[in-house]
């Protein structure tokens, strides 16, 4: 079954974590559909029912982006605002997301220690999505494990990262199987 992956990231070119992920998802255009916000709305005017049949194309999301101030980029929010709609994604007659999986794919600048609850942070990650986790099952969707990998600042190795791209496609097939 292809995976629909929204990829969030406001500058992908500057990415080195984001878009070797990308380019590992390419490697298989069979399992995966890349659908890139920023690139496909570069004026941020998102088209409603365009998203929607996308979205309901598929069984298996991921939503992919780097965690902006504790949370996702901006684009990736206004998608939610515009496209979840009452109707569409839940309240009466909103079952169009009804039984999809979603995933979070998350790359974090920040080392793993400095979100934990003793940490500098004082919250781990996995209660930082939480948002995200609601959102899920609102709308009737299965939320799954998520993916993220931390400490992915500018200095990481080019090893490291190719490694965290072979993790990611481990991660998905093992929960998406």
């Amino acid at each position: 079954m292809k995976t629909l992956v929204i990829v969030a990231h406001p500058d992908i070119a500057s990415s080195r974590v984001n878009k070797q992920w990308i380019n590992a998802l390419r490697d298989y255009p069979e399992e995966f559909t890349i659908h890139d916000l920023y690139e496909q709305y570069p004026s941020w005017q998102i088209d409603t029912v365009a998203e929607q049949h996308l979205v309901e194309g598929y069984e298996q999301i991921i939503l992919q982006f780097p965690f902006y101030w504790f949370s996702c980029p901006p684009m990736l929010r206004k998608w939610f605002d515009d496209i979840f709609n009452r109707g569409w994604a839940y309240g009466t007659g909103g079952d169009k997301l009804q039984h999809k999986k979603l995933m979070l794919a998350i790359s974090c600048g920040i080392p793993e220690h400095e979100l934990a609850t003793d940490g500098k942070h004082k919250y781990t990650l996995h209660e930082l999505v939480r948002p995200f986790e609601l959102t899920a099952l609102y709308c009737g969707m299965q939320f799954e494990p998520l993916f993220a990998v931390y400490g992915m600042g500018h200095k990481v190795s080019d090893e490291a990262i190719q490694q965290s791209a072979q993790a990611y496609l481990q991660h998905i097939r093992t929960v998406f199987a």
